[in-house]
């Protein structure tokens, strides 16, 4: 049995796409109170048709809902399990005078609980659009989050005096409701997108975890003892990936640097089946952290860069597959853009015949690469 054996093919994708104007419209429309939110699903439901429709027309073999009801990718999941809120988002004057609104911040007010099933609904339709013989693949944010980004001054002492292992526990059992909810619908792809790790390599981003009071260099060992706690709970035949962001935001990003701080609890410790890499520029480094890859897992290069529509060369990402397969198997490697199309509403600044394009383009090479796959 091949060692990718566990992904539909050698070519995926992250799983946002650019928002049809139509639906941003809509969008715009319910914010304003002039539709209901049946209308607007309505809407969305078409959109997903459509984009559907794409994926399977570019020869793609994993098919997600483009995350065409999301307006952020993460806040949109977490802030539905019980115990968590979202502050509204705020105005800030910057000093030239310009205005910019800062992302919301989440925090946990109380016991993380799965108060409902959050994705099943939209899996259900999803799974009615795909074709036989394609695997509809559902993008949830990681639960790494929940801790990252507000550190413990985020999480209510109240409800969590102490965080390991009660805090841990309690958001893995919610992932993991999450996840036999969806297994139970028949969903067996299900892919975790995590901003933390690749930011615990930015020099930048590891000084503002110390300013948190966390070490960013234990960070990782127990943020893989988190995901596990979460794989431990994975419904049998699920497939459980991870997409490592560095910000995707508009077409820009948000960290820089090399995978080697966090490679050895990322691809060593964490017992998942898949990761997707960003590798499409230098801010990723080189492929020696991919040494830490074991037997039985894959890792998706992201070498196809989804911020800009300039055409990468054909050769020229063979030879970037051929200077990883010099630290993992071949066999153990797959290719896709780096990120989404659209990881907010706001999309990057690509046309959507680029997003095409850069599609194709990988689904050709990985075929050219590994065979009719």
């Amino acid at each position: 049995m091949s060692q990718h054996a566990a992904l539909p093919a050698r070519y995926d994708h992250v799983g946002s796409f650019l928002r049809p104007q139509y639906l941003l419209e809509a969008r715009e429309q319910k914010a304003k109170g002039e539709i209901t939110p049946e209308q607007l699903r309505k809407v969305e439901d078409k959109a997903i048709t459509e984009i559907v429709k794409f994926q399977e027309d570019v020869g793609l073999k994993s098919i997600t809902d483009g995350e065409f009801r999301r307006t952020y990718f993460h806040i949109d999941f977490l802030e539905q399990l019980g115990g968590v809120k979202t502050d509204i988002p705020v105005t800030i004057r910057k000093p030239d005078g310009t205005e910019e609104l800062a992302p919301p911040v989440m925090r946990v007010i109380d016991k993380v609980r799965h108060a409902k099933n959050i994705q099943l609904a939209d899996f259900q339709y999803l799974k009615s659009q795909v074709s036989a013989g394609n695997t509809p693949k559902v993008t949830i944010p990681s639960p790494t989050m929940l801790h990252f980004r507000g550190g413990r001054a985020g999480i209510s002492k109240e409800a969590y005096p102490e965080l390991d292992p009660t805090f841990y526990d309690d958001v893995a059992k919610a992932y993991g409701d999450e996840l036999r909810s969806l297994a139970e619908a028949g969903c067996t792809y299900v892919q975790m997108d995590d901003t933390n790790l690749a930011y615990l390599c930015d020099e930048k981003m590891r000084e503002a975890a110390r300013q948190r009071g966390d070490d960013p260099n234990e960070l990782p060992h127990r943020y893989a003892a988190f995901i596990n706690k979460v794989v431990a709970q994975k419904p049998a035949g699920m497939t459980l990936a991870m997409h490592l962001c560095r910000g995707n935001f508009k077409s820009t990003h948000a960290a820089a640097g090399n995978y080697e701080p966090v490679a050895e609890a990322l691809l060593k410790e964490m017992d998942l089946d898949a990761y997707f890499l960003e590798y499409d520029d230098a801010r990723s480094g080189d492929f020696r952290p991919l040494r830490f890859l074991p037997k039985g897992k894959t890792v998706v290069l992201g070498l196809v860069t989804t911020k800009f529509g300039e055409m990468e060369d054909k050769d020229e990402l063979k030879s970037r597959i051929e200077a990883a397969a010099k630290y993992v198997s071949l066999d153990q490697l797959a290719l896709s853009p780096q990120c989404g199309f659209s990881s907010t509403v706001h999309g990057n600044n690509i046309a959507v015949e680029a997003q095409r394009a850069k599609l194709r383009l990988v689904v050709e090479v990985a075929q050219e690469v590994w065979g009719g796959v």
